[in-house]
């Protein structure tokens, strides 16, 4: 054989085999793996047992190179029928605590009271899943005994999805004991389930001690005034809820009034929104609000109409604000800022929250009920709770205004409409 000529490998003859037929656990299984192979590709000295190594993975990344890992982070196989099978091999797999995953979505999966105990297994040990969706199952009580135990031991999940599962009132319980020893869970979804006022009693407790929780939804579960009167009672001392959602229960008037009274008696309230959206109120229950907006003007209340208001009423009431000042500025040939600026003592072009509500309502050129100066503050306010007026224009979208980048922002700056804005001009407008 000549030397240059290169050698063949030698083949041996094998039976042609058929691909053997994966089911769903399997399927699941081995698209787990693959990010369990990107996290062995690591330094053998580099630990992968924290989440602060995910943290600061995700610092080296530009902008949209973060977003791309966080979706690969992310692993739906919701409406699979998974059932106790799949929950097994989930739990397993959970149970090693080597995965980049961070979102899980399980909805829909024929999950039940012993697959609940699967995931309570899983989730008292896996800290790094931070987002868990096991809504549309079949969890009932026993389950929410199960999945309470797993609260009380996690310390890595921000947000839980149990809406549209069969938790009443054991249930319920049992959940809420396990929230009051959790410290890191701040959006929990418990809508579409059967609290009840036992449920909603448990759950005032928690509002009472935990610090954590932003966001709770529990539309739908058959709390009446006597539940909120208990949830009320744990507005009165929270600290750290934001968004509160109770729409479609058996709620009157008389409960919506003790939930806002409960949030002007909290100093340290952090509400900013509370969903009604099924009560009808009448106009002393808006003037009890406008008062407590007076306290806490970030917070803004949905419900569903007000008795007695015929709907040219209604419209004039919801009048965009936003359109009114602009009608002013015209009239009195100014700009939006300058009326902006007039409503500032010192003249400048930010003020807090608090002050801007106070001087919108004072104010007499374009007068404004609550409810408008209210959507004026979800337009123009930052973050930080303050109002800054050179930031936003009147069609609500955010546009920090450079020299020379304006272009037809005439709601902002009046006559000024053209891309020729100068830095002095610029820098003149701002002082």
């Amino acid at each position: 054989m000549d030397n240059d000529e290169p050698l063949e490998p030698e083949i041996k003859d094998e039976p042609e085999t058929e691909p053997a037929a994966r089911n769903s656990d399997e399927t699941f299984y081995c698209e787990a793996e693959a990010s369990v192979a990107i996290e062995k590709e690591k330094p053998g000295g580099e630990s992968s047992e924290t989440d602060l190594e995910i943290e600061d993975t995700e610092k080296l990344f530009t902008t949209g190179q973060r977003e791309l890992y966080l979706e690969a982070c992310k692993l739906n196989i919701s409406n699979n029928d998974l059932g106790l099978k799949g929950a097994s091999t989930i739990s397993e797999f959970l149970q090693r605590n080597t995965s980049s995953l961070l979102n899980l979505q399980l909805s829909g999966n024929n999950f039940k009271d012993e697959s609940a105990e699967l995931f309570c297994q899983a989730f008292s040990a896996n800290y790094r899943i931070k987002t868990l969706d096991l809504s549309h199952n079949e969890f009932s009580d026993k389950g929410g005994e199960h999945l309470g135990q797993m609260l009380a031991l996690n310390i890595g999940l921000q947000s839980l999805d149990l809406s549209w599962n069969q938790f009443h009132t054991q249930g319920a319980v049992a959940l809420c004991n396990g929230l009051r020893a959790n410290v890191t869970l701040q959006k929990l979804d418990l809508s579409m389930n059967g609290f009840g006022n036992e449920g909603a009693t448990a759950l005032g407790e928690v509002l009472r001690l935990n610090n954590s929780l932003v966001h709770i939804d529990v539309s739908s579960n058959d709390i009446s005034n006597e539940g909120v009167l208990k949830i009320s009672k744990g507005l009165e001392f929270n600290e750290s809820l934001k968004v509160l959602k109770l729409f479609l229960n058996p709620v009157s008037m008389d409960g919506a009034t003790l939930l806002i009274l409960s949030i002007k008696r909290n100093p340290k309230s952090k509400m900013e929104e509370i969903d009604i959206s099924n009560v009808l109120v009448s106009e002393q229950f808006v003037k009890i609000l406008d008062g407590v907006c007076a306290i806490h003007p970030q917070l803004d209340v949905t419900y569903k109409a007000v008795q007695g208001f015929s709907a040219k009423k209604e419209l004039l009431l919801r009048t965009n604000p936003m359109k009114l000042i602009q009608s002013y500025a015209d009239q009195h040939q100014i700009t939006v800022i300058d009326f902006f600026k007039s409503l500032n003592p010192n003249g400048r072009m930010m003020m807090s929250v608090g002050d801007f509500w106070k001087a919108m309502i004072q104010q007499d050129k374009v007068p404004m009920n609550p409810y408008q100066v209210r959507e004026l503050i979800k337009k123009l306010a930052e973050k930080t709770g303050m109002v800054n007026f050179r930031c936003w224009c009147l069609g609500g979208t955010l546009r920090i205004m450079k020299p020379g980048g304006i272009k037809n922002c005439g709601l902002c700056y009046g006559s000024i409409k053209t891309a020729k804005f100068s830095p002095d001009a610029f820098n003149a407008s701002l002082a």
